[in-house]
């Protein structure tokens, strides 16, 4: 089973609470090959390297990926990723909690450690032409979502960090790994 974890970074306009992903520019995207187990990552300008990649996944793994990612992502896509399975770690912890919790709260509830930056951050790197920094914390962040998400898979559960307390949140992951009949392919662009 090929897994892909990956996330992407934009710049545009995040007006307060609300966005569009046509408001929106993707600038990297950074992906984890559960086959290769090697990362990568793609300048806007290289994504059509990475489409086959995706073509040949059987689920994508993110976080807030499809709120977020996988609607900016698509902008680009000439297929539909919303045809592809995917795997939203957040929507899982949400759907059993109620309510959203961010990614460094998980990563440091559960893995012990904490992003190297944010958001607002990786845009200020990319105004700044500092894609090094832009790359190194995004592929930083594909690398906690993909432990997270083997730490779910192997215990059934995350822990979060909440006002300053270590809670935990059970999950059923009996579904995450079965794999869709042949018949049933996610393929969009014919690879």
């Amino acid at each position: 089973m090929r897994i892909v974890t990956f996330d992407i970074e934009t710049t545009g306009n995040f007006s307060r609470g609300t966005w569009r992903p046509e408001d929106l520019e993707l600038t990297i995207c950074c992906v984890h090959d559960s086959v290769t187990g090697e990362y990568h990552s793609y300048l806007k300008e290289e994504l059509p390297r990475l489409w086959q990649l995706l073509e040949d996944t059987d689920v994508l793994v993110g976080y807030n990926s499809d709120h977020f990612d996988i609607p900016i992502l698509n902008k680009y896509y000439p297929g539909d990723l919303g045809r592809i399975r995917s795997l939203d770690l957040m929507k899982e912890v949400q759907n059993v909690i109620g309510r959203r919790i961010k990614l460094d709260s998980i990563a440091e509830g559960t893995l012990g450690k904490k992003k190297i930056a944010d958001g607002r951050q990786a845009i200020r790197w990319w105004n700044e032409g500092n894609i090094t920094k832009l790359r190194e914390y995004c592929l930083k962040d594909v690398e906690i979502t993909r432990k997270i998400y083997e730490h779910a898979t192997e215990h059934g559960f995350l822990k979060y960090k909440e006002l300053g307390a270590k809670k935990e949140v059970r999950l059923d992951t009996s579904g995450w790994l079965t794999v869709a009949p042949t018949s049933a392919l996610t393929k969009t662009l014919g690879f």
